[in-house]
């Protein structure tokens, strides 16, 4: 018997699977997507904004329909009915933390809070809902983040977050009350100072955890998504980020000195309005470097980290997006939007998914129709439903 195994051929063995590259494409376009983009604006302005969801089910529509992945479009089977109740219950939501403000400042922090408790309820919804109403070659995806998980991401947010809505809405209200029923307002100042600091410390470790939530639990075919992304991993970008906002601050820092210097020494001589519109120009400079730097750098690495380091057995991405394209395209986005005061939007936002969506590729493990047809058939994606009819909500997230 053993004699008959060893003369076994190699050749009979099955063949490994392979790899597969899977590019993504944006094939929309600014002309069409114009068209929703008007017609949604003047509806949501008519109505309230209450036709809000049925114009976020639009253009999730279009845009899921136009993003192709290794050729086939992903389809978006959301209802803007569905997604109304999630808007109404959030508008409850807010519409309440601004009544209770008027009523009491205590009542504003209280509701504050209450905000602040529920929101990582709302954001799990929310993921679920925008996966499972989110299909390719015909078969539902799944977000199986758990509520609690939820809870854990978020759990070093909410302490800070609760405690700043609590002092938000004590400062906010501060000269209508009592200094018998408020604290002192240079208290409440010095605590909003140190909730303010304590969130950006703490910034890069919220972000890694509500990362590894949300692309810890993407599910599509029976396998789920891990990222591998560590903490230290977003601290050494939020640190590289510092570093090129450096430059700005840097170059206003400078500016200003040699201006106030300059502007001392001319002190007793006449006023020359051109030191104020200098000072000006400083700031646009600063905020131009700001937005078209600093702002293009941090959104490429960000996007490279998180998508090149999601993967699943049989799944894995890799991203490439490069910060002077991402900066190219916000400072064209920009002008052009507003010199057509506004009506560029549609196109700029048209042109900023094409450029994210094309430094990504997907690669799956064998032939992805293979392993895609036999889960369709037998399992379907009935759960995939259920979870999508959970509550209609959408964040946007």
């Amino acid at each position: 018997m053993t004699a008959a195994v060893a003369e076994t051929p190699l050749a009979d063995a099955p063949p490994q699977p392979q790899w597969r590259s899977l590019p993504l494409q944006f094939t929309g376009s600014g002309s069409e997507y114009f068209r929703i983009w008007i017609v949604n604006l003047l509806l949501v302005i008519v109505t309230f904004s209450l036709y809000l969801p049925f114009a976020k089910a639009r253009r999730l529509r279009y845009f899921h329909g136009n993003t192709l992945v290794g050729g086939h479009a992903l389809g978006f089977h959301g209802q803007g009915g569905k997604m109304l109740r999630g808007y109404a219950l959030v508008l409850a939501f807010s519409a309440g933390y601004v009544l209770a403000g008027q009523f009491s400042p205590w009542a504003a922090g209280l509701a504050g809070v209450l905000l602040v408790g529920l929101w990582p309820a709302l954001w799990q919804a929310s993921l679920r809902f925008r996966l499972a109403n989110t299909s390719w070659r015909g078969l539902r995806l799944q977000f199986n983040g758990g509520l609690a998980d939820a809870y854990l991401a978020l759990l070093p947010a909410l302490l800070p977050g609760a405690v700043l809505m609590l002092l938000t809405g004590l400062r906010g209200n501060g000269q209508a009350e009592s200094a018998a029923v408020l604290p002192a307002s240079l208290w409440v100042d010095a605590a909003l100072g140190l909730c303010v600091l304590l969130g950006l410390a703490l910034s890069p470790w919220v972000t890694a955890r509500l990362k590894r939530y949300q692309h810890g639990h993407y599910h599509f075919a029976g396998d789920t998504t891990t990222l591998s992304a560590s903490t230290g991993d977003f601290y050494r970008l939020w640190g590289r980020g510092v570093l090129v906002l450096l430059g700005p601050l840097v170059l206003l820092g400078v500016g200003s000195s040699l201006l106030v210097g300059g502007l001392a020494r001319a002190a007793d001589g006449p006023q020359d309005p051109a030191a104020g519109y200098a000072m000006l120009a400083m700031v646009l400079v600063f905020y131009a470097l700001l937005i078209f730097g600093t702002g293009p750098w941090f959104s490429a690495r960000l996007q490279n980290l998180v998508w090149g380091r999601t993967a699943s057995p049989r799944l894995r991405f890799a991203s490439a997006l490069r910060v002077r394209d991402l900066a190219g395209l916000t400072l064209k986005n920009l002008l052009l939007t507003v010199l057509t005061l506004g009506l560029y939007r549609p196109f700029a936002v048209v042109a900023t998914a094409r450029l994210r969506l094309g430094a990504i590729t997907l690669q799956t493990l064998g032939p992805p129709e293979t392993w895609v047809a036999g889960v369709r058939g037998l399992a379907g994606d009935a759960a995939g439903d259920a979870a999508g009819d959970l509550l209609g909500v959408d964040l946007g997230l």
